[in-house]
């Protein structure tokens, strides 16, 4: 059983405040601090704290920020496949105000130069039970990994943000989509050739899913709602806790989601093409319903890595809620 991560690495820059500011408008900040992010660090992450074993490939620079990262990915037992590369390690400015609620500005950086795959990083993905891929690195790098795994049977999972305009073949290749309600709103209007306005998750869902790929929109607090082609949408109860920072909670959910399904998988179930590498509804409904527990702990406390937790933690408190 194994996970693959291709994606991003950022230095995060937090700044509290008593609300985000508008534009041209300038507040004080009630305290900052720094901490390891970006969405392809936070996911790997969070699937090695939630079990699986893990694999990492990302671009980062030759500086102070990027030796934070590597210790941080360390810690978290992730097998590290690290270019290093010319440019700055990339970063992020994140407000986070007093109702939990952030704005985020990224600097890529050396993620932007995270160009193609070579022949190891191919053989890694190839050999993975479940890749996850995200779009803050270039979506033809996203591809070709996505192309690779699916030749090879990997279950492909891609967390569609930040948003963007997807290619039909990168979607051919993917078997669970993960996207909250403004992204699944943003393909689903490319999809149909019209504005949606005011649309279910459910809804959403339903119009994803005529892609032939499963889809899991997530709604926040509201849980999230999975849908398989042909099949009726299933519903995961949010739950209820106070939220201090939502930071990365949709990264600890993919993470997560990855983990459970590589767990579910097992080191047996290796099917062909011609078998599928989709997960059913069932074994989507139950990783969704893990990877809620883990991303509700996430929100209970700041930061993105910071606030990851543990296998032990999510059993701790799914068996309490």
């Amino acid at each position: 059983m194994s996970v693959v991560v291709v994606g991003s690495a950022n230095l995060d820059l937090v700044y509290r405040v008593e609300r985000i500011p508008s534009p041209g408008e300038t507040v004080l900040a009630l305290g900052s601090d720094s901490a390891p992010g970006g969405k392809g660090n936070n996911q790997v992450i969070a699937a090695a704290r939630a079990g699986a074993p893990s694999a990492f490939v990302v671009a980062l620079g030759r500086d102070a920020a990027a030796e934070r990262l590597i210790a941080s990915l360390a810690d978290a037992g992730v097998d590290l496949r690290a270019r290093r590369v010319g440019a700055p390690t990339g970063t992020a400015i994140i407000t986070v105000d007093d109702g939990a609620e952030n704005a985020i500005v990224v600097d890529s950086g050396a993620n932007g130069m995270l160009d193609g795959l070579d022949q190891a990083e191919r053989d890694l993905v190839a050999a993975a039970d479940v890749l996850l891929l995200q779009l803050e690195t270039p979506l033809a790098t996203v591809a070709e990994a996505a192309a690779v795994a699916h030749a090879a049977g990997t279950t492909v999972v891609l967390n569609a943000a930040p948003i963007r305009s997807l290619p039909t073949a990168l979607l051919g290749d993917v078997d669970v989509l993960v996207v909250n309600e403004h992204e699944a709103a943003h393909l689903a209007a490319e999809l149909s050739g019209e504005p949606v306005h005011d649309a279910s998750g459910e809804d959403l869902a339903g119009v994803l899913s005529r892609l032939g790929l499963a889809v899991i929109v997530t709604l926040g607090a509201q849980g999230a709602v999975v849908r398989v082609p042909d099949e009726p949408p299933a519903h995961v109860a949010g739950l209820r806790v106070q939220a201090v920072d939502t930071t990365g909670a949709g990264d600890t959910f993919c993470g997560a989601l990855v983990a459970e399904l590589d767990r579910r998988r097992g080191p047996a179930e290796r099917p062909g093409r011609t078998a599928g590498a989709r997960p059913d509804l069932g074994t989507l409904v139950r990783a969704a319903e893990f990877a809620t527990v883990a991303a509700a702990l996430s929100v209970q406390r700041a930061g993105a890595v910071p606030s990851i937790p543990t296998l032990e933690e999510i059993h701790d408190f799914h068996s309490a809620s």
